[in-house]
């Protein structure tokens, strides 16, 4: 069975126009009976293309709990081909709850955030990922008294992640039946456009056939091949800008690196130069303290030089004195022996002083 290609923009919004295909994917979804569904008028369906690769569409959806009950709750369902910007994705969240006509009363309508990607997050093996909020204490308890409460559901929102590259192709659920028709396995080998699916995998399910009767008709349709076309030259150019920028991107960055890396060297170089003169400082400091040294050391040599020459001066004259008392005590008559006695020198000293 040839089917439209429902990850196309055009297929999809033309899918979920029809209100009862809306509220079979939605219940599917959510795990909740959508019982009824109105797409909001402010859709943001990319008529006009601009630089985002996003897709989104708003839905006021009635959903029936457990006890009969019906209560409203607003769907944004944003759907995407390339690896996108989780800012991208904020600021429609923002505009939604900036919008007055999102409030019931004095409180925000409950908020689901859909997210269907068509690239992978992460290494995230599911391909359908619930996120939900939980009311938790100081000890990290849950708090189930008084809850749900419309004022701190007007504060938060829960999110459905579809990784459509992770959609493996079995069927074990009825999610697992409703996103077959996304699965992108099952795209045609010559013709990305269609889709090739088992139809009597959906035998006797009137949603599914529903489903499968308005993507066949969207496959057979000109207008909605010639969109296709559109939105993959419009792809083309976004990836062929993206693949760009990357490129630059990596440059600028092998560039940065460089830089970071000649800085980082630049600044070993200095840590270098600035230990070297602490070095050459020191050396400088030490042949200062060793000049001083040598300077004191001749000093002390200079001064003992002094000493010896006043202390030879000394025994110089002592000597000269000596001899003249010798002389004086031999013209006296006094005999070397005497002499020697008298003074208590020793005899061959006062004989060489003699002569």
């Amino acid at each position: 069975m040839i089917v439209a290609n429902p990850i196309y923009d055009i297929v999809f919004k033309y899918l979920m126009e029809d209100e009862r295909i809306a509220r079979t994917i939605l219940s599917a979804l959510l795990k909740k009976d959508v019982v009824a569904v109105e797409m909001r008028p402010h859709e943001y369906a990319n008529s006009q293309r601009d630089s985002l690769s996003v897709f989104r569409i708003d839905f006021g959806a009635t959903i029936r709990d457990q006890e009969g009950k019906e209560h409203l709750i607003l769907v944004e369902l944003q759907k995407t081909w390339l690896p996108t910007e989780t800012l991208r994705f904020r600021q429609y969240l923002g505009v939604h709850y900036s919008n007055p006509k999102n409030m019931n009363g004095d409180y925000a309508l409950p908020t689901i955030a859909v997210y269907l990607l068509g690239h992978k997050v992460g290494n995230i093996e599911e391909p359908v990922l619930y996120v939900n909020h939980q009311s938790l204490d100081y000890n990290n308890n849950p708090v189930t008294k008084g809850l749900p409460d419309p004022f701190i559901d007007s504060l938060t929102h829960e999110s459905i992640i579809v990784q459509i590259p992770r959609l493996h192709g079995q069927i074990n659920n009825r999610l697992d039946m409703i996103l077959s028709i996304f699965d992108q396995t099952r795209k045609d080998s010559f013709d990305e456009h269609i889709l090739r699916l088992d139809e009597t995998v959906y035998n006797d399910d009137r949603d599914m056939e529903r489903i499968l009767h308005r993507l066949t008709m969207a496959a057979a349709d000109a207008t909605m091949r010639h969109h296709m076309n559109v939105e993959d030259e419009y792809f083309s150019i976004i990836e062929k800008r993206d693949t760009e920028i990357l490129m630059r991107q990596k440059q600028i960055d092998e560039q940065a690196s460089q830089i970071i890396k000649q800085e980082v060297q630049i600044t070993e170089q200095k840590a270098q130069i600035t230990e070297q003169k602490a070095q050459i400082t020191e050396q400088k400091a030490q042949l200062t303290e060793q000049k001083a040294q040598l300077t004191e050391q001749k000093a002390q040599l200079t001064e003992q030089k002094a000493q010896l020459t006043e202390q030879k001066a000394q025994l110089t004259e002592q000597k000269e004195m000596l001899r003249t008392t010798i002389k004086m005590l031999v013209k006296a008559g006094l005999s070397q022996q005497e002499i020697a006695e008298k003074l208590g020198k020793d005899l061959s000293e006062v004989i060489y002083l003699s002569e």
